[in-house]
């Protein structure tokens, strides 16, 4: 099941990028066109816009190791907390 669903992901990623890829044609031309005109306003928003976009991924990355970092730190507390049990059960 869960292979099924990395796939449907998957299939829609390849779908969706050559939108992708024609809006990024179409921002490069507005710049393109607003700079040569003067105004560099619509291009630094623009920069500040992408970077935003590119900051969202790392945060999620970020929070997931997170998660996996406290979740794994307290399973090992858990383990050493029932070894000492166990160590003192048997002596």
């Amino acid at each position: 099941m869960r292979t099924w669903k990395v796939w449907l992901v998957i299939v829609i990623l390849l779908a969706v990028s050559p939108e992708l890829m024609a809006q990024c044609a179409m921002c490069r031309g507005t710049v393109e066109s607003t700079v040569s005109n003067g105004r560099s306003v619509v291009a630094s928003n623009l920069n500040l816009g992408i970077v935003y976009l590119l900051m969202i991924p790392y945060l999620i990355v970020v929070s997931i190791a997170y998660l996996w970092y406290r979740n794994s730190k307290r399973e090992y507390g858990r383990r050493l907390e029932i070894a000492g049990r166990v160590k003192r059960a048997m002596s």
